[in-house]
């Protein structure tokens, strides 16, 4: 079986990131001046530490804020794309790899979810998570091992 390795997948990754990060832009731009960021950024203001502090509090709640709606669209995008007929995300379409279960059957949402909730795992461990697909036989990432799924090149499916 032909399993996509470590480089193939980081491509893979890169080509997901700039389109995922175009649509964080978009969504997130907005909702950070919806909420009032940009008034509270004024640094005219800042005279006593009690301003500077909560012009710190409001930076550290509003990138709290981007991270939590930035990680549940990166979950929600690669659930759903990789629960669908395409069994990967629009970089893994263009490198012609999908993902699928141990059986080699396409992933359901639940499976695709857990999978990808755990990337928050691979990625706290200093991507240590995603470097072990490197050197693992079936080249499956930490979040790969714990969702019992596999990243293969699409013309290998038919044969898993």
């Amino acid at each position: 079986m032909n399993y996509a390795g470590f480089w193939l997948r980081f491509v893979a990754y890169i080509i997901d990131a700039i389109i995922i990060g175009i649509a964080k832009w978009f969504i997130i731009t907005p909702i950070l001046a919806a909420i009032g960021i940009a008034s509270s950024l004024s640094f005219s203001d800042l005279q006593n530490p009690e301003d500077i502090a909560a012009l710190l509090a409001t930076i550290m709640g509003m990138l709290g804020i981007s991270w939590i709606i930035g990680q549940a669209l990166d979950i929600l995008y690669h659930t759903f794309m990789e629960s669908s007929k395409f069994q990967g995300s629009v970089g893994k379409m263009a490198l012609g790899i999908i993902v699928v279960d141990t059986a080699g059957q396409k992933l359901d949402f639940a499976k695709a979810f857990i999978r990808n909730l755990c990337k928050i795992i691979s990625t706290f461990i200093f991507f240590i998570g995603y470097i072990i697909a490197g050197f693992t036989d079936k080249k499956q990432a930490l979040h790969d091992i714990i969702a019992s799924t596999l990243v293969i090149k699409k013309d290998q499916s038919a044969q898993v």
